[in-house]
């Protein structure tokens, strides 16, 4: 086959060159899709396919225009897809083209998004060892490293094992993954992350990972001393070498905006593992809406900053009882200045996100609108300042110190540079004039003032040619075609001058050109030109010069990020009645009329307490299906996990011990799809909890061991309790319909028994949502079927069953073959039905059961003992001794008993 030439053969040379999935070329006022790629946009877009043709061979072909290119490219992204951009550029020999940009997920810029887009690196210690670097004291087995291009933001951080690394893969939710060699080789690791994180995994060149050659790439990029001051594993190091060697080669052009690099110190923040955040729906429902969620609940921040941050502090809760207090100080004072807090409000609303533009500014991407929201939103800071000194609790709260971080003066600066540049309604692209005011460059001005003198003239010569000539119907134009031309009517066409050269007859009108307009157009276009190119060399030493400054503006944007964050708690606080808690560092955990903060939204909520404390640390819930013991349960670990944050809580009042972690079991998360069945899923996240959680945790547990048989789960849910109370001494609540576990109340220091009453009356049963003190002894099951709309005859069927169930009685298989009735009364020692049942409904022996296994008469001695004897009356002591003795009867000693 002929290789194709021209257009179509640079186009597949060039996508030779990249291993992206799709190659965009620009070709003049388009970015042109050949081949195969023309064909995949068409089904992914619905872009028109037609065809090209060279060396005699059609090729589909598809287009969008230069400006358009953005949202189909964020659409190919975000389906997964790996794109090249190829730019044109002039040379001596006409056009050329090179690729300039390979988009990823974790690499576009071009997001309207408010959710920071973290690319993700993962890497495993070596399989010789862990390695540490000198002055370290990490032994991590993962080191993990997340940067958001859109923003500037780059952390790292360690995680002691794989369910550590997925909980904080989770918890940052990156749109891209790069493992590591050793990550990407571990099958499971990789598949657990498919399932964890919704996320394009991206197998990034692996010598970026070589400890040397990243740790060198970091030292580059932050300074020689960087490093050591990092504290984190080697291998966090690696991952973050990685990062910067993938942002670099994908050609964002944003690694100048990533003036930092951070760790993440997760003993700093409370331990939320990925299961724990589905259960307490902190950003998305189980059905994986956003309202509905935590975070839809108590978002009323006014910029996108504004709404990531407070995203990040749900789901990175902190530990530091100092840096909780003084946001507690901050939403108290916001919350009591209700004026002050609008006009607070008022202002942010007319703030742009200052992170990402300082990427947009470093990646070369930013145009003349973008800097004129630089300078905005730079102008926000004093009045912001202003309005927070003018309140007195508010000036006398940290947000003064607050809106004092940034470097006031170098906002200022920087806007008043902008202020004087940049004209007010400038053009959206930047190679046209008109970006730039009067009065900035003096060269400009002349070339502007000359520009405007030939268009005036050009503006004025339809009326001089009018005047001069005696034509009526004249107008002057301009197309791409024919350039500038005088257009006369026919009817007075004939009476143009000789000095008129006709270019094109149109139906009702003629055109002429004139040597005078033909220089002028020619002088036009070259000040056009060099307009153009003048104003866009200032420009870009401008957006340079605002490139330089990306740490000043993330600085101001996390700022305003954070004003409007807590100003957010702050509105919900008010206008929901929620009440500071009382932090410490005890135990003590004690919430007076707590609520639920998403249900109370939408429910007239039965407010409930809570107490744990150093001598009652393990609750155990009972109370019927459908009662409100899960809410019960969630309301608590919200109530904490909002605490933690710093925000108010949904209570009267509240007394809050800090946590290092929330860990929950709550609910049924099947995964049958990837072959785990329920019983599975509750086993692992049972282990998890178990090996994860310490003393200072608070741990939420609902039904353990209802996924199997009913003697299997009571003895995982029995050593389960003995286990967290004896051994961990967590926090904890336990809910459950295993009633044999309240007895444990009686026997274990910590424990004590609440339920959720319910009032029944007449055979009616009415839920109260009201948690007490002690165990409840009724589960009304078949209370929650009628109200399930059970038809009735199952219903009452149920109840009849039960009542015979109750009272250890034979129940008649209704339907069946057989008239004999079905016994149901359970042999725990034998892990059978005794059965069948007498007339009379109660149980026959084995014997008469299947008189083949009759019982000897050792045995059936043994049994009328035991039958004759009364344990409410027997004392203990005696009935030890009978037991022991029945004992040694049935293993062979009965004749020896006998003569004693």
């Amino acid at each position: 086959m002929t290789e194709a030439t021209g257009i179509v053969g640079e186009f597949l040379s060039l996508k030779a060159e990249t291993d992206a999935d799709v190659l965009a070329m620009q070709c003049g006022d388009f970015y042109e899709f050949f081949g195969d790629d023309a064909e995949l946009v068409g089904e992914e877009l619905d872009l028109k396919v037609t065809s090209k043709s060279s060396q005699g061979q059609a090729y589909p072909m598809a287009g969008v225009p230069l400006n358009e290119l953005t949202p189909y490219l964020k659409a190919l992204v975000e389906r997964g897809y790996r794109v090249a951009v190829a730019d044109q550029y002039e040379t001596d020999d006409g056009h050329a083209r090179e690729i300039v940009r390979v988009v990823t997920p974790g690499t576009l810029l071009e997001t309207t998004d408010a959710d920071a887009q973290y690319l993700a690196a993962i890497v495993a210690a070596s399989t010789s060892g862990r390695r540490r670097l000198s002055g370290s004291t990490s032994d991590a087995g993962y080191g993990l490293a997340f940067a958001d291009v859109t923003t500037g933001r780059f952390l790292v951080t360690d995680a002691e094992d794989a369910d550590e690394a997925l909980s904080e893969l989770y918890r940052f939710d990156p749109v891209e993954v790069l493992p590591g060699p050793d990550v990407r080789n571990d099958d499971e690791l990789v598949s657990r992350v498919r399932e964890r994180v919704d996320a394009t995994v991206s197998l990034f060149d692996a010598e970026a990972f070589a400890p040397k050659r990243a740790e060198h790439v970091v030292r580059e990029q932050y300074g020689r001393e960087i490093v050591d001051r990092l504290e984190v594993s080697a291998q966090a190091v690696s991952a973050a070498g990685a990062i910067l060697a993938y942002v670099a080669e994908t050609g964002a052009g944003v690694l100048a905006s990533m003036t930092r690099i951070q760790t993440h110190h997760g003993d700093d923040h409370v331990t939320l593992d990925a299961t724990t955040q589905r259960n307490l729906e902190l950003t998305e429902t189980m059905h994986g809406d956003r309202k509905g969620s935590l975070f839809e609940t108590i978002d009323h921040t006014k910029t996108s900053a504004g709404a990531r941050l407070l995203k990040e502090w749900l789901q990175r809760p902190r530990r530091s009882l100092s840096a909780l207090e003084e946001r507690q100080r901050s939403v108290e004072a916001l919350a009591s200045a209700a004026l002050a807090r609008d006009e607070i409000q008022d202002l942010l609303g007319d703030a742009y996100d200052l992170e990402r533009l300082a990427s947009k500014a470093t990646s070369g991407s930013a145009d003349a609108r973008d800097l004129l929201a630089v300078r905005d939103t730079l102008g926000l800071l004093p009045s912001l300042a202003e309005a927070i000194d003018a309140d007195q609790e508010l000036a006398d709260s940290p947000l003064s110190e607050i809106v004092d971080r940034p470097d006031r003066t170098a906002a200022a600066d920087l806007r008043e540079t902008l202020a004087e540049a940049l004209a007010e309604e400038p053009p959206s692209t930047v190679r046209r004039g008109g970006l730039l005011q009067r009065g900035f460059h003096e060269e400009l001005d002349e070339v502007i003032e000359r520009h405007e003198e030939v268009k005036r003239w050009l503006e004025t010569l339809a009326d001089r040619e009018k005047r001069q000539h005696g034509l009526s119907h004249v107008s002057v134009d301009r197309n791409k075609t024919d350039g500038y031309y005088v257009q006369v009517g026919r009817s007075a066409a004939d009476g143009v001058p000789d000095h008129y050269e006709e270019i094109k007859t149109l139906k009702n009108s003629k055109r002429f050109t004139t040597p005078e307009l033909e220089e002028k157009e020619r002088e036009i276009l070259r000040l056009e030109e060099q307009r153009g190119e003048l104003e866009y060399e200032l420009f870009s030493e401008l957006r340079e010069e605002v490139a330089g400054r990306a740490e000043l503006l993330q600085d101001v944007g996390r700022t305003l990020a954070t004003v409007d964050a807590l100003a957010s708690l702050a509105t919900h606080a008010a206008e929901n009645r929620w009440v500071k808690p009382e932090l410490h560092r005890g135990a003590r955990l004690e919430i007076d009329q707590g609520r639920h903060p998403v249900v109370e939204q939408t429910t007239e909520f039965v407010p409930n307490d809570v107490r744990l404390d150093d001598d009652r640390t393990f609750l155990v819930v009972t109370g019927p299906n459908m009662s409100g013991k899960s809410t019960y349960m969630r309301q608590v670990a919200c109530i904490v996990l909002l605490a933690q944050v710093g925000s108010f809580v949904p209570a009267r009042e509240a007394e809050i011990g800090l946590v290092d972690g929330i860990f929950t079991r709550v609910g049924a998360l099947d995964e049958l799809a990837q072959g785990r069945s329920t019983f599975m899923v509750e086993m692992s996240e049972l282990s998890n909890i178990l090996h994860a959680a310490t003393e200072e945790s608070l741990v939420i547990l609902d039904e353990v061991g209802r996924g199997t048989a009913t003697y299997d789960g009571i003895s995982i849910a029995w050593a389960a309790t003995e286990y967290l109370h004896n051994e961990i001494r967590a926090k904890t609540l336990f809910a459950t319909h295993y009633h044999e576990l309240t007895g444990l109340a009686d026997h274990l220091p910590r424990v004590a028994n609440v339920h959720v009453a319910a009032d029944e009356r007449d055979g009616d049963v009415t839920f109260l949502r009201t948690v007490r003190e002690g165990a409840t002894d009724r589960s009304y099951g078949i209370h929650v079927a009628d109200l399930a709309g059970v038809p009735d005859p199952v219903v009452d069927r149920a109840r009849d069953v039960l009542d015979r169930l109750r009272e250890e009685k034979a129940i008649e298989a209704k339907g069946g073959t057989s008239s004999e009735p079905v016994q149901t009364v359970f042999d725990l020692s034998s892990g059978q039905f005794r059965g069948p049942a007498n007339a009379d409904g109660g149980t026959a022996n084995a014997a008469e059961a299947n008189p083949e296994e009759a019982l000897d008469p050792e045995t059936e001695a043994v049994l009328d003992d035991l039958g004759s004897v009364d344990v409410n009356t027997t004392p203990p002591i005696e009935l030890i001794a009978k037991v022991q003795q029945w004992q040694r009867r049935l293993e062979g000693d009965g004749e020896e008993e006998a003569e004693r």
